[in-house]
């Protein structure tokens, strides 16, 4: 066990859970060192219940298992930062996240520098969680093939607007051929934050 983390007085330390790929906080629980213990062995979260005073996993009833894939802890000691791929929604609402009452929320103008991580988070959550008459659960249940057709037409709808010099047909294509980018990315298991490492590799070269 890691010397320098600074357990309470009731042998506790907080834990908060966030997604690795879109960097949300989905929960917050406390582990007591049997539970960090088992986390680190299955690779899986296990906390410990102040309430009912015993360890759970997890995901061990809903089968909303969340997959360990980094351990950190903060200046302090006293807090850890656990990141993880879920594998289904973290709060017992059926909610992604437990974090969804707002007391405050950015303006419109800083809403829409984050929109394309939300568009994709969306997408996600419509795979994971489908919704009865959503096009983009339509698009997962017909399958790559027509995601791939989607993406062809998309792209071809943008040559023709640009062709046409029409700015606003522009604007509107490339946003409908982004949308289908995203559902082809959440199809093939590949992350946004993949994205930007080819970008930002591309750049430095």
């Amino acid at each position: 066990m890691e010397n320098n983390l600074k357990f309470d007085e009731k042998g506790l330390i907080p834990a908060i859970i966030q997604d690795i790929n879109t960097k949300k906080v989905l929960m917050m629980a406390y582990m007591n060192e049997e539970s960090l213990e088992k986390t680190l062995e299955t690779k899986k979260t296990w906390f410990y219940s102040r309430s009912r005073q015993k360890l759970w996993n997890k995901g061990e009833t809903s089968g909303n298992y969340q997959i360990v894939k980094r351990i950190s802890y903060d200046c302090d000691g006293d807090t850890l930062l656990v990141e993880v791929i879920p594998l289904g929604n973290a709060c017992h609402t059926g909610a992604e996240s437990c974090f969804f009452n707002k007391i405050f929320e950015e303006n419109e103008e800083d809403e829409k520098e984050k929109i394309i991580q939300k568009l994709y988070t969306l997408i996600k959550e419509r795979k994971t969680n489908p919704k009865e008459g959503s096009y983009t659960n339509y698009l997962f249940e017909k399958g790559i093939d027509k995601i791939l057709k989607k993406v062809g037409e998309e792209a071809s709808e943008v040559i023709i607007g640009a062709k046409n010099d029409e700015r606003d047909e522009i604007i509107y294509e490339v946003a409908d051929l982004i949308y289908h980018l995203l559902v082809l990315l959440v199809e093939k298991e590949i992350t946004l934050e993949d994205i930007k490492k080819e970008l930002y590799d591309r750049y430095n070269k």
